[in-house]
């Protein structure tokens, strides 16, 4: 052994026996061996003798390294030798230096043979076939060596396919080039040679060495692509690949390579005439037993990818050929294959280049035309519709995990429902073509789930529920009502069934979403009504022993009873004895502890005894047997936190939240006149717990959880006790006004927003108020310009910011709408008038969000009407008309318009251009030539408007067609963005 095997096996060791300043020192020699001239012919010689692999895949390695970077500069000698010596090598030949014995790499391992493979294609890259055109003819007389040198010509076959030829990788121009040429020299000068050449080799290798068979099928599986067909489709070829399918004494992978060429005859590119011809040709049908063994067979997953290959391009072909015979053949040709397709899908592991809902949904868009289907037909829609069913089945192995809601069960429900969405898709099809047939199915596949035993399996009665529940996505809205239609019949049965897999979470919810989705059926038919309530209120629904179904059940009994209202006054008595443990739980102190939020609960019961059907002395009961209760709770928490504890503690936070919520569901089953005018005693009622609930701002002020449940109860009582409410409204704002959070803030504007919407000029009082307070706080918290979102800030801070200014526009929105705007003119107010006309100055000519925007421009619009109505002729406000011709009108009217940024093929950006033309009408209404002076005169001249355009702007604002001054001011903004360089600053 010399010094460089030395080297490079110290270099290779990745062990610790030798130090690392040996081989440090071995790593450095190997470089510099590397760095020498000759470093190609001492590789060559060192394959020659060497036979340890380690060293024969570094001269590999080193070799093929150095062509890359030298072969442009290499002399046609060096190129001859590298490779003569390379395809002597490649040949199963000793390459003789100096006489001295001679060692053969083929002997070697695979990763040497497939290193050298990659030298080979190297060469054939820059020499094939100007410079070395005889490479893959010079190979052919040496396959007859040695079976290593057969291998070794797949090996280079399949390097070149992966290096150049196939398209399943990225590819250069150049490397395309390169390809195509190299394609069709091959084409012309060896191909046929090729196929011969395989054809011999399987024919003489295929009893004594299948591996090597398998790697012959394998690079004529990759070349049929692009190689003249008939070499291939040929009596004798298909012959010969047939019977290696079919011959069992063979191993299984020859006999699914074999299939994987016969995919690729079937896939490969040509006219769709010709296609047919062959497909007809091939008389697959012999195979199709062969998918019928064990699905986890390399045979079985081979073939099964023929017969959907197969289906896919004869499915193609019927519809890309117009001819009666074209068409013909292929429906012949599909109906043979079909069954064997369906089985694979349903029990074969699919390639996943095949796409099912792909495929049966190209095939059933071919029957949309045909009326009536034949047999055939309705016989292969049905086999479709037992393919979803079995397709949409979550796979058992998860059954525990689905049913816990682990984060497994998460992501396999995540994945099962976006991959069931097709495949719902593909339902709805099948049902628009054979109704009848898919009626049928789901009829019995929802029989047989009811009618299973204990052992019947979950995930089946999920998938029959499933595909009852998506039909209803396309029933018509009286198909969901008729008694006597298919609902008639399932809708009872699904009632009336109890499964014995009922206690899984997925069958359960199911269950629930189907009766759910299908309620329209109880307004005519009643009967079934008792029938559908056990099913929400019993183990099934919200008695259910898994928490998720009992959540799940509470809202959708909610949207239950939303519909069906008036039908349920009979019932309110049963169910709430029914619920009268879950109201329960609500009034005991231990709600933290309870994993179910009971707003839904409490929203549904509100909705059955709000209604006026209910007699007012049974109403009162009720809903004095839930409050009085809830509030005890309530004032028990209060006393303790006073006494005891005034921060109060999570739990008890938790316990007062929660029943907030549940008082605040209980409210909305009643309608303002209900409460205020047929049946004042329930709007006391009302009025009493809001009192007392106000209550806990007082005690828990800085609780943030507490004050947005109340602010919420508040929202609610607006709606339901109406004007009633006012004398709570102080008491109830001056505790909530104090916290100068952004979040909190918000939450008051949404609340004030609310009260001017719903009662206007009633809240001036109110307002008048809070308005210099809420100025205030928000000039001290937001910027003057844009909230500013650069790296590093705290996103969240920066959202609150947002959100509060949005609202706050809203809110100077809502006031000035509603002829509230001399609020901004009292005493206490005037400070921040100067703060907030800038604020909206800004805002409307700059703000990146357009509907705030264009809000801030409505705002300025209705001010100008409130503050400055013509022919008064004194100032309301002092200033503001200058302000408004000098600052608004000459930034928001006009600079901000011609700016870039300003994009008129956005829909909201037209909308707000029209306000903003809109206000230059209200301008000139109330100034006059004030504004159309300045504007002119002033405005025009900056932004170098010709002055036979402003004369015509002057014109035509002083016409009455607000349509045409907005069509001519965006034709003229148009016009004067092209003589602009840049965008114009605001001033």
């Amino acid at each position: 052994m010399d010094d460089l095997e030395k080297a490079i096996l110290i270099s290779f060791d990745e062990s610790v026996t030798f130090d690392s300043v040996l081989k440090s020192q071995a790593v450095a020699y190997v470089q510099q061996i590397k760095e020498n001239p000759s470093i190609c012919r001492i590789c060559i010689e060192k394959l020659s003798f060497c036979k340890l692999a380690q060293v024969q895949f570094w001269c590999l390695q080193c070799l093929h390294e150095a062509l890359l970077v030298k072969y442009l500069s290499m002399t046609p000698d060096e190129k001859s030798y590298i490779r003569k010596s390379v395809f002597s090598i490649a040949c199963y030949e000793a390459v003789d230096v100096n006489g001295n014995s001679s060692v053969k790499v083929l002997d070697g391992p695979a990763f040497l043979k497939n290193k050298l493979a990659q030298i080979v294609v190297f060469l054939i890259y820059f020499e094939y076939p100007l410079i070395w055109p005889s490479v893959f003819m010079d190979f052919l007389p040496n396959l007859s060596k040695d079976a290593v040198v057969i291998d070794m010509f797949c090996r280079v076959l399949n390097a070149l396919d992966d290096e150049l030829i196939s398209l399943d990788y990225p590819r250069s121009g150049d490397e395309v080039a390169v390809a195509g040429r190299i394609k069709d020299a091959m084409r012309a000068q060896c191909v046929p040679q090729i196929v011969r050449a395989w054809y011999d080799i399987i024919l003489m290798y295929k009893n004594s060495s299948p591996e090597l068979c398998t790697s012959v099928l394998d690079s004529m599986r990759r070349y049929i692509s692009w190689i003249d067909i008939g070499l291939i489709v040929n009596d004798a070829y298909i012959q010969m690949l047939f019977e290696l399918m079919l011959m069992d004494v063979l191993p299984d992978q020859l006999r699914g390579a074999a299939a994987i060429v016969i995919l690729a005859v079937v896939t490969k590119g040509m006219d769709y005439k010709s296609k047919l011809t062959i497909l007809q040709s091939l008389q697959i049908s012999r195979v199709f037993a062969l998918v019928m063994g064990d699905s986890d067979s390399e045979l079985v997953s081979s073939v099964a990818s023929l017969v959907t290959g197969y289906a896919n391009e004869v499915l193609e072909c019927s519809k890309r050929l117009n001819s009666e015979d074209g068409k013909g053949v292929s429906l012949e040709l599909l109906n043979e294959v079909l069954p064997s397709v369906f089985y694979v899908m349903k029990n074969c592991e699919v390639d996943s280049a095949f796409s099912i809902v792909q495929f049966l949904s190209g095939y059933v868009g071919t029957m949309k035309s045909l009326s009536p289907l034949t047999e055939m037909q309705l016989l292969h829609l049905d086999q479709i519709l037992e393919v979803i069913r079995v397709q949409i089945q979550f796979d058992p192995l998860y059954r525990s995990n689905l049913d816990m809601l682990d984060k497994i069960g998460r992501e396999e429900e995540d994945r099962m429902v976006e991959f069931r969405k097709d495949l719902f898709v593909l339902l709805r099809n099948v049902g628009r073509v054979a109704p009848n047939v898919t009626h049928n199915f789901i009829r019995n596949s929802l029989s047989s789930a009811v009618t299973s035993s204990e052992k019947r399996n979950v995930e089946e009665v999920e998938a029959a529920l499933s595909l009852f529940y998506a039909l209803g996505e396309s029933l018509q809205d009286d198909a969901a009502r008729n008694r006597t239609g298919l609902l008639g019949e399932l809708v009872p049965m699904l009632l009336l069934t109890r499964f014995p897999c009922h206690s899984n979470r997925l069958v359960a919810l199911v269950y629930l979403e189907t009766i759910t989705r299908y309620m329209k059926f109880f307004l005519d038919n009643t009967q079934y009504i008792p029938m559908a309530l056990g099913a929400f209120l019993d183990e099934r629904g919200v008695h259910h022993s898994n928490v998720n179904v009992r959540r799940r059940a509470s809202h959708l009994f909610t949207r239950f009873v939303k519909l069906l209202k008036p039908k349920l006054v009979p019932y309110v008595e049963i169910i709430l004895q029914h619920l009268q443990d879950k109201v329960a739980e609500f009034t005991r102190m231990d709600t933290a502890s309870n994993e179910e939020d009971g707003s839904h609960i409490f929203e549904a019961i509100g909705l059955l005894i709000g209604m006026e059907d209910v007699p007012p002395d049974k109403q009162s009961d009720y809903l004095s047997s839930l409050l009085s209760p809830l509030c005890q709770q309530v004032e028990v928490a209060l006393s303790n936190a006073k006494a005891h504890n005034p921060g109060g503690s999570p739990a008890q936070i938790a316990d007062i939240k929660q029943i907030i919520m549940a008082i605040n569901a209980l409210s909305k089953g009643f309608s303002e006149r209900l409460a205020t005018a047929s049946r004042p005693s329930i709007g006391l009622m009302f009025k009493q717990t809001l009192d007392f609930l106000l209550q806990i701002l007082v005690v828990f002020p800085k609780i943030e959880p507490l004050r947005c449940k109340v602010t919420s109860f508040i929202h609610s009582m607006v709606n339901t006790l109406g004007a009633s409410v006012f004398p709570y409204l102080p008491k109830a704002l001056e505790q909530l006004l104090p916290e100068s959070q952004p979040k909190e803030l918000v939450d008051f504007l949404v609340l004030l927003n609310q009260l001017i919407c719903k009662f206007s000029a009633g809240v001036r009082d109110i307002l008048e108020g809070v308005y210099p307070i809420i100025a205030s706080r928000v000039f001290n918290i937001l910027p003057r310009n844009e909230i500013q979102s650069g790296p590093g800030g705290n996103t969240e801070e920066i959202r609150e910011l947002q959100e509060l200014q949005r609202t706050f526009y809203t809110f100077l929105h809502v006031i000035t709408t509603h002829h509230l705007s001399l609020v901004f003119l009292l005493p206490k107010s005037r400070g921040y008038l100067e703060s907030m006309m800038q604020l909206l100055l800004y805002t409307s000519c700059k703000h990146k969000d357009i509907p705030v925007r264009k809000s801030c421009v409505q705002i300025f619009i209705r001010l100008i009407k409130d503050w400055c109505g013509r022919p008064c002729g004194e100032e309301k406000v002092p200033g503001f008309q200058s302000f408004i011709v000098e600052a608004f009108a000459t930034n928001c009217c006009l600079y901000s318009v011609l700016d870039k940024s300003f994009e008129f093929r956005d829909t909201n950006t037209l909308v707000l251009f029209g306000e903003i033309v809109l206000a230059q009408k209200v301008m000139y209404e109330n100034f006059g030539n004030d504004f159309l002076h300045h504007f002119v005169s002033q405005g025009f001249p900056n932004v170098h408007c010709p002055q036979d355009l402003a004369e015509q702007y002057c014109q035509i604002l002083q016409g009455n067609d607000i349509k045409v001054l907005k069509s001519f001011y965006q034709s003229l903004v148009e016009k004067l963005r092209l003589q602009q360089n840049g965008s114009l600053v605001f001033r």
